[in-house]
């Protein structure tokens, strides 16, 4: 396994991050194809068999339930203090007001009640989920120091958003002293790039860490186009990131697949060394549903490709509109009371 530092931070981190989402109670959440305890178990022993020292979760994943299963397999397989442990916050838990979002109030919730599914005292990275436009900058920068001063977060780092937000939140915590994020989740793979023009370039300046979710475009980089998969055909997030740019995605699936012929690898070991080989990407964030699919990330860190091999796989892309950053969160509704 290959390492880096997560962006300027002394915190090191695995080149493979192991996303969580993937695990959970199918029937809780908003995904129905999520692997249950056991298959979960055996994947994170496999990353960490592997060398792999960093995973990512996320309060909102199947209602809580990747957190639960992934804390109690930290404790069952690994020491704590050589893990990188991360999740988020931002989307809401029950339809209420206060129940989601990122004001002081919820932040303090949501880590709390993280680390209690986690069985653990402290997350080594807590990230904001998305920006939340009813919420000053101010507010979410000092919370997030106050919870790391606390000791229950190590370091903070935040998703999807626009580079000036991202920018903004980093001036807000410079100028008051606060803890600045040290990482940023972006959506980058081959058929999404985006990201390229503006938050890339904006974390190399800043020196933080990119940590790419979807790399391989939701496994659209791995298949045959009109394969379906158990995903595919119930992720209704995919309709919503891929729909609109679909007759050139196509293309871009076509190049992954002659040049992977080529090389006789399968297809997401090109996707995955394409991203690798970007400047500026510290940690891709893979989803495993199967032993197979980490085996491939992991394989992925052993393969080159020339600089007329890359140019094939990204002459397709045109530019795609931007995608994958929520608006305003809406209120809740009515509490949901203890009984």
């Amino acid at each position: 396994m290959q390492y880096r530092n997560l962006g300027t931070s002394g915190l090191i981190v695995s080149r493979i991050c192991l996303g969580c989402m993937s695990f959970g109670r199918p029937d809780a959440g908003r995904h129905e194809w999520t692997i249950d305890e056991a298959d979960s178990r055996t994947i994170i022993r496999q990353a960490l068999e592997a060398g792999i020292n960093f995973l990512d979760t996320a309060n909102e994943y199947s209602a809580g339930t990747s957190e639960e299963f992934v804390g109690r397999a930290i404790a069952d397989f690994a020491h704590r203090d050589e893990i990188v442990l991360a999740t988020k916050a931002y989307a809401p838990w029950r339809s209420a007001p206060n129940t989601g979002g990122l004001s002081r109030k919820a932040l303090f919730q949501a880590i709390d009640d993280s680390l209690t599914r986690l069985g653990t005292d402290y997350v080594d990275l807590f990230q904001i989920h998305r920006w939340d436009y009813s919420v000053p900058i101010e507010e979410v920068m000092e919370a997030l120091h106050d919870i790391v001063k606390a000791g229950k977060a190590r370091y903070i780092g935040a998703s999807s958003m626009y580079a000036w937000q991202f920018s903004k939140a980093q001036y807000t915590a410079e100028r008051n002293g606060w803890t600045k994020f040290i990482s940023m989740q972006p959506q980058v793979n081959l058929v999404y790039r985006e990201e390229e023009r503006e938050m890339i370039p904006l974390c190399i300046d800043q020196g933080v860490g990119v940590l790419p979710w979807s790399p391989l475009a939701r496994g659209m980089l791995t298949r045959d186009w009109n394969e379906k998969t158990a995903r595919s055909e119930t992720d209704m997030l995919s309709a919503y990131l891929y729909k609109a740019t679909a007759e050139n995605d196509r293309q871009i699936v076509e190049a992954v697949a002659a040049l992977a012929s080529e090389h006789g690898l399968p297809r997401a070991q090109i996707a995955m060394a394409w991203l690798l080989g970007k400047t500026g990407i510290t940690a891709p964030i893979i989803g495993a549903t199967k032993p197979s699919h980490l085996e491939d990330a992991i394989a992925s860190l052993e393969v080159t490709l020339s600089a007329d091999e890359i140019a094939r796989l990204e002459t397709p892309y045109a530019p795609h509109r931007v995608v994958g950053l929520a608006g305003p969160m809406p209120l809740g509704g009515s509490l949901t009371l203890k009984k």
